[in-house]
């Protein structure tokens, strides 16, 4: 449930727009949403594995530090701290869209929607990991047999004449750097494996629960999301998706009225609630990692002597997400943290081979099928997606590498001043 919950957030609610005004063939929609569940599904393989042999709170930071050292693993926390908060932001500003539906709401106060749920994630999660837990579970079955009923629900009572499956099927594969911007749509929407990996230390049996819980959790995923998908395209035409932002609102509003529309408007909400009830669990624990292990300042990774939660990590995560709500819009915000954190995640993918060689020895759980293939795929599909966006959004690239460059000078200094 945690990695469905972290996964399933804005991305699926929002991100079949902006994909279907890159696109304009239903089969080529349909190819790069299958690509970003197949390199999501390689990614998620090779975490299993890294999970299951240092099964420890940080995840990626842990095992970027055991296969390339500290200053390493200090750029992805880095990186992390500065950059991770934008999916908190996003993920707030699509349930603030959703809320429009029934009150109407200006920019200003979408943001102020927005930070208002970042506050109420970041208190839940600062009282109480129990609580924060249970908000998380019921809110990601909830939304995963809901997202299933509402493409039952358009498939039997929509026309596909009336939609984008009414012509043929055809595939139109426009530039590389296209299909590449929408390839970094459909990443955002399945982010999440990575993250759940921060909670591998608060986790029973992790040699047998974290390979189990990534692959059947990102599994589970991959069918709700082309699922859906192809509802919308059943009953809506490609240019109708393209111009939705409340693309499922819209669909199920086609078959079913303006009552049947705000029951899934409030389902987007509860959704988007859920993911970020999730994220605002797992991310803080990257922070905690690094403060115990000298890398950051030791009372970020303090815990709470009552709440016994890394309270204060909880709160700067929520702080940084908050300014980045009244900074950027959605599309600036998935293309932030994509770009930024991408690098690290294809040397988390790397870091299984680098393991095998450097610790031949250790025990291991679980080990990941296709080896060295499925990392090496991920690993390649982040350098091709990199390098598409370096022409296509040269400006946010620059500025996330500029992020981590910065953090380079910052670790000597850390380590100089030896806090």
């Amino acid at each position: 449930m945690a990695v469905v919950g972290i996964i399933v957030g804005s991305g699926i609610f929002r991100v079949p727009s902006s994909v279907a005004t890159d696109l304009h063939s239903v089969g080529t929609i349909g190819a790069v949403w299958v690509a970003g569940g197949l390199i999501t599904l390689c990614l998620a393989l090779s975490l299993a594995e890294l999970a299951a042999l240092y099964p420890s709170a940080g995840g990626s930071y842990v095992y970027i530090r055991e296969a390339y050292g500290p200053m390493v693993a200090f750029l992805y926390g880095w990186t992390f701290m500065l950059i991770n908060p934008a999916v908190w932001a996003g993920i707030a500003l699509i349930f603030a869209e959703y809320l429009s539906h029934f009150i109407p709401l200006g920019l200003g106060a979408r943001r102020a929607v927005a930070a208002t749920l970042i506050g109420f994630a970041t208190l839940a999660n600062y009282r109480s990991v129990w609580l924060a837990v249970a908000l998380q579970n019921i809110a990601a079955i909830a939304k995963s047999a809901a997202i299933f009923v509402v493409a039952a629900v358009i498939f039997a009572l929509g026309t596909r004449m009336e939609g984008a499956f009414a012509a043929p099927v055809s595939f139109d594969f426009p530039s590389v750097g296209v299909v590449g911007g929408a390839l970094i749509g459909v990443l955002f929407a399945y982010e999440g494996a990575a993250s759940f990996c921060a909670l591998s230390g608060e986790i029973k049996e992790p040699g047998r629960s974290l390979p189990l819980a990534l692959t059947a959790g990102v599994g589970i995923v991959i069918v709700l999301y082309l699922l859906i998908n192809a509802a919308y395209l059943y009953v809506l035409p490609l240019k109708a998706v393209a111009s939705s932002n409340l693309v499922a609102a819209d669909a199920v509003m086609k078959v079913g009225g303006q009552t049947a529309a705000g029951l899934v408007a409030a389902l987007v909400m509860l959704t988007t609630f859920g993911a970020l009830i999730s994220t605002a669990i797992a991310d803080p624990r990257v922070f905690y990692a690094m403060s115990t292990d000298g890398l950051f300042f030791r009372n970020v990774g303090a815990v709470h002597p009552r709440f016994q939660t890394p309270h204060l990590a909880v709160l700067m995560s929520g702080a940084i997400a908050v300014l980045y709500v009244s900074l950027h819009n959605f599309e600036e915000l998935t293309a932030i943290f994509i770009l930024g954190l991408w690098p690290f995640y294809a040397l988390t993918a790397f870091a299984v081979i680098v393991l095998r060689f450097k610790h031949p020895t250790l025990e291991r759980p679980y080990r990941t099928p296709g080896y060295p293939l499925v990392p090496l795929i991920f690993v390649a599909s982040g350098i091709l997606m990199l390098a598409s966006s370096l022409v296509q959004q040269t400006r946010l690239t620059l500025i996330d590498m500029s992020i981590t460059l910065a953090g380079i000078p910052v670790y000597f200094v850390w380590r100089a001043v030896g806090r």
